[in-house]
């Protein structure tokens, strides 16, 4: 009786021990080439962020057997140039040009707030009135207006484009 006892409590503890061992354990140091797939889940918007994604597949391919050894290497070697060409082509501006972005941010803020001040909109999509600096319809939850700035380079904008043509940046609707 008591050998099951004991036996049951040791199976008891092993089970909790894989359970909570990844909170108890650092995960093994990774290679300081290795990109961080994880952390790319927001960036597929862009050009470095579709490589990146792009890399994140193949490996997955690679690990699933989907992908030989040959085209693994091809196929990294020709994003892994890809991504690093997008995300030298992104790099930060220099410190000039960005307050002139800002600057131009800001500008185009202040007039789309001082525009909105004091007229009624209505909704081009079902004609409700909306009140005096109104965004969005309140009877259907339309935009009222598409904006004309880009939220992060503040260049204007193509009416009815998705993403911005300066920076690629995704356009709010």
């Amino acid at each position: 009786m008591w050998i099951e006892v004991v036996a049951a409590a040791l199976v008891g503890l092993s089970l909790l021990w894989l359970v909570f061992e990844p909170v108890f354990t650092t995960a093994g140091a990774r290679p300081a080439d290795a990109i961080d797939m994880d952390a790319l889940e927001d960036l597929e918007d862009t050009r470095s962020g579709v490589a990146l994604a792009a890399l994140k597949e193949i490996e997955f391919d690679r690990e699933t057997g989907k992908l030989s050894d040959n085209d693994y290497e091809f196929l990294k070697q020709k994003y892994t140039v890809e991504a690093l060409a997008a995300m030298r082509a992104e790099e930060d501006p220099t410190p000039g040009d960005l307050e002139a972005r800002v600057e131009a941010q800001v500008s185009a803020r202040v007039a789309t707030l001082r525009s909105d001040g004091g007229t009624e909109a209505v909704c081009g999509a079902c004609g409700t009135m909306a009140g005096a600096g109104a965004r969005f319809c309140p009877a259907c939850g339309k935009p009222l207006r598409a904006p004309t700035a880009c939220g992060k380079c503040g260049t204007d904008l193509v009416p009815g484009s998705r993403y911005c043509a300066s920076c690629g940046g995704r356009v709010a609707a």
